[in-house]
């Protein structure tokens, strides 16, 4: 599909199923000073920049290793990173949530739990609340402030089916229009995704929500309830598409029993994202194709297992 069909298809999407019913809200200045390498992310300097989390066998995050305990390859080709930092950094989130007709019974512990989830962002992050059923509705849009988040939360009412496709489509996009208005910033990108099925009435296909995810910064959590009929067809192309767009992006798939286990879930995204590394090089290849290129990322210190996008589209044009 070309870029002219792409945007029209986006269009239609807005025209039909957006219903955007909060402003944009505040958006503060970090009260962070960023790191001294922070220039070398701004636009027209081509650099890759990575958010890696570190685990051990026991599945801890590993937060103190040194730039000397990483490597990192593009298509086979080790790179020199140019830039590292563990410090926390600011964060842009959007948070989707399920509330089709199905999650009737379930749509009051979910509120609850994303609303703790909420609480545990820093007071320079950034985020959005988007729910979705036959349509998709951005109840909130980027702030840092907690009670109008928590409000948006409350909002949603449960009806409709499922236009998966489309919410993460638009989130995707929203967060790319917050990384072009903050580029001297290295604010992380994160999209977390809850919901009870499988896709039933978006106009975006997966190929294309795909293809944004691989191309945005954006690392994507997915979780999908798992109801009695957890073998049925439609539930394993929904595992599918959650596994793929999480793994792709440096994400994870969760994939809880009972609603009530949702709680534990947010909390471990949570302490992913305050755990993670930014990493940044310089590709040493010159070619500018637009080309998928693979990147690896090992670590010198043994048992340790780093995770990372898969991949990057190389720049294109002059």
């Amino acid at each position: 599909m070309n870029q002219f069909t792409v945007s029209l298809l986006l269009f239609i999407v807005a025209a039909l199923s957006i219903r955007n019913s909060a402003a944009g809200g505040s958006q503060p200045a970090d009260t962070q000073s960023p790191p001294q390498q922070a220039p070398a992310f701004r636009a027209g300097i081509d650099v890759v920049s990575l958010n890696v989390t570190v685990i051990d066998g026991a599945h801890k995050y590993i937060t103190d290793l040194e730039p000397s305990e990483f490597s990192v390859f593009e298509d086979g080709i080790k790179q020199d990173i140019t830039f590292f930092n563990r410090r926390q950094q600011p964060i842009a989130l959007s948070l989707l949530l399920d509330s089709s007709a199905s999650m009737e019974e379930q749509l009051t512990t979910l509120q609850t739990t994303a609303t703790n989830f909420v609480h545990r962002l820093k007071p320079n992050d950034l985020a959005q609340i988007i729910d979705f059923d036959s349509r998709v509705e951005i109840r909130q849009g980027f702030t840092s402030n907690q009670p109008e988040l928590e409000a948006a939360i409350h909002e949603m009412t449960a009806g409709g089916s499922t236009s998966l496709f489309n919410a993460i489509y638009i989130a995707l996009r929203e967060l790319g229009k917050v990384r072009a208005v903050r580029e001297e910033e290295i604010r992380r990108q994160a999209l977390i995704l809850f919901t009870d099925g499988e896709d039933t009435s978006s106009l975006v296909s997966f190929d294309e929500v795909l293809d944004l995810a691989k191309r945005s910064e954006t690392t994507i959590y997915t979780i999908a309830l798992r109801g009695a009929d957890v073998g049925a067809k439609g539930f394993r192309e929904a595992e599918f598409v959650l596994r793929t767009l999480a793994q792709e992006t440096g994400g994870r798939a969760f994939f809880p029993m009972k609603i009530e286990d949702l709680s534990a879930v947010y909390s471990e995204i949570a302490d992913e994202l305050s755990s993670q590394y930014i990493l940044g090089y310089i590709s040493t290849n010159s070619k500018r194709d637009g080309t998928w290129r693979r990147v690896d990322i090992r670590i010198s210190r043994p048992s340790l297992t780093p995770r990372t996008k898969k991949g990057y589209y190389g720049p294109k044009g002059r």
